[in-house]
């Protein structure tokens, strides 16, 4: 009786509200259309085109040809250089993709702890390799093979080597390098936006906190900042991602292409040579198409472990 009675004294919306209802829905939507029709057009149309390139032999000239697996099997069973390349990428990314997002974080932390003023001139300071023109020319110098090269010539100087050492040459110092750069640049987007969470969190919830037995900064950040900045953690993660998978310009810059031995050759400079070089687009988008695969499913794996942060 109770649950009819209820049923009966709910007020059906008029028409009048109907109407405005869907006014202000039409209106969010027409917000919205823009990045969605630019989203598509941009970034699914080209996935989706990647992949039925990837099935067919395409020399941008003649029309596509569709040949099935055979782009995938070439990848896996005929291409040493791919593996090679895999290898590589695989490598630096699970160097430089954690480290890098443990370092943007840690800086981001201490950052926050420091006045205004100070914090927006450090927050320059780190942010600035990632935006800076030069990056490679710095390094170049640094790393430079004759005795001009400010290591080189140090290491002479300090009597710690006669000759100078091909370091852009020598494929026992080029990963090395190639990763110290990544992370020297991985300060990008993802440490912005650790500031901005770590600026956004209500410090009511510290005093809370605090009466409720949080005795260290270290608890503090594990169970009341960390679990309100996952949004701040999620952008940060996929972009940390997406740096250590695209180390393609980084070795072009410093060692050429192909780098020695393909010592440091990644699956973007593979990607680079058949799609920018070559011209074999079905070939380059299998390659796309596979590193578009590996990089969805880390992300979807990254998601899972940032939701149990604080949990």
């Amino acid at each position: 009786m109770i649950k009819t009675r209820a049923k009966k004294e709910q007020v059906p919306m008029s028409a009048i509200a109907r109407k405005e209802l869907r006014k202000r829905t039409a209106t969010s939507y027409a917000f919205v259309l823009p990045y969605f029709l630019c989203f598509c057009v941009f970034t699914v149309l080209p996935v989706l085109i990647s992949i039925f390139f990837s099935f067919t032999s395409f020399n941008v000239l003649e029309p596509p040809k569709f040949t099935g697996l055979e782009n995938y099997i070439r990848m896996f069973f005929k291409d040493s250089i791919f593996l090679i390349a895999l290898k590589n990428t695989l490598l630096i990314a699970i160097i430089t993709g954690p480290v890098g997002y443990l370092l943007s974080l840690l800086m981001a932390w201490f950052i926050n702890e420091l006045t205004p003023k100070v914090r927006a001139f450090v927050t320059l300071i780190f942010y600035a390799p990632t935006i800076s023109g030069n990056v490679y020319m710095i390094w170049s110098l640094l790393f430079s093979g004759d005795s001009y090269g400010y290591i080189n010539s140090t290491l002479i100087r300090l009597g710690v080597i006669q000759a100078p050492i091909q370091f852009l040459k020598n494929t026992a110092y080029m990963m090395p390098i190639v990763i110290g750069v990544s992370l020297w640049m991985s300060l990008g987007a993802g440490f912005l936006s650790f500031i901005a969470g770590f600026q956004g969190v209500d410090k009511s919830y510290y005093e809370a906190a605090a009466m409720d037995g949080i005795k260290n900064r270290w608890q503090e950040l594990w169970f009341v900042t960390l679990p309100m900045m996952r949004n701040q953690m999620m952008f940060s993660a996929v972009m940390s991602i997406t740096s250590a998978f695209n180390v393609g310009s980084v070795v072009t810059g410093l060692f050429g292409f192909p780098s020695t031995d393909y010592a440091v050759h990644t699956i973007m400079n593979h990607l680079e040579d058949y799609g920018g070089t070559r011209f074999e687009m079905g070939y380059a988008s299998a390659i796309a198409t596979l590193l578009f695969i590996i990089m969805v499913g880390i992300n979807l794996v990254v998601r899972k472990l940032v939701a149990k942060v604080g949990s």
